[in-house]
């Protein structure tokens, strides 16, 4: 399966290899070259930070965004959003 590297280093990965890992648009992934020169490629799994403590502080994420992903249960409509972003009332 031949691919084309671009001028910024970016190659597609075909979609029988990303079926087969399940990777989906957002996952890390993991490069090595063995003795032989060849090049390893694996689904990197997600680190977390342990929970936070009693102290109040909160819990870390290497991706920040990650720690609030799905949680917003606003349902909020293209013009309000708008209007709170713009302070037009």
């Amino acid at each position: 399966m031949p691919t084309t590297l671009t001028t910024k280093g970016q190659v597609t990965i075909p979609k029988k290899i990303r079926d087969a890992l399940d990777l989906q648009p957002g996952c890390k992934i993991n490069f090595a070259v063995n003795d032989a020169g060849d090049v390893l490629l694996q689904k990197a799994s997600v680190t977390r930070t342990a929970p936070a403590r009693k102290s109040g502080k909160a819990s870390t994420l290497k991706d920040p965004f990650e720690q609030v992903r799905g949680r917003a249960d606003v349902q909020w409509r293209t013009k309000d959003l708008m209007n709170l972003l713009r302070g037009e009332h």
